[in-house]
């Protein structure tokens, strides 16, 4: 099965949101502000794969749940959600044709917008 987009990860994505943990930053920063393998690795240590999946837009349930695989298009850095992050996972998905995870990137980036 493809990709499709967690509504469980796009929900708590707009709480952040709304309850002020997020960071303004230009869209080309991802790649600076992303969580590396190792900060991935410790957060997924102190809480589990439930908790890093929240993190990620998207869901493959091709792979099992306690697998980094599984999840795809991150938006944050496990305390805040980033605009760099989500119009990285706006564009990504966009190009790659998940219209539903765009779609959801699409009103997260407006609801930033909106913070500025």
């Amino acid at each position: 099965m493809a990709v499709k987009r967690s509504e469980r990860s796009f929900e708590f994505a707009k709480k952040l949101i709304s309850d002020g943990h997020v960071v303004l930053d230009d869209m080309d920063e991802w790649s600076e502000h992303q969580p590396s393998a190792q900060q991935e690795n410790e957060f997924i240590e102190k809480h589990g794969y439930g908790e890093y999946g929240r993190w990620h837009l998207g869901v493959d349930d091709q792979y099992p749940e306690d697998t980094k695989s599984r999840y795809s298009f991150p938006y944050g850095d496990f305390e805040n959600v980033h605009r760099c992050g989500v119009i990285a996972a706006e564009v990504r998905a966009a190009q790659r044709k998940y219209t539903d995870i765009e779609i959801a990137a699409a009103h997260l980036h407006g609801m930033l917008d909106e913070k500025e």
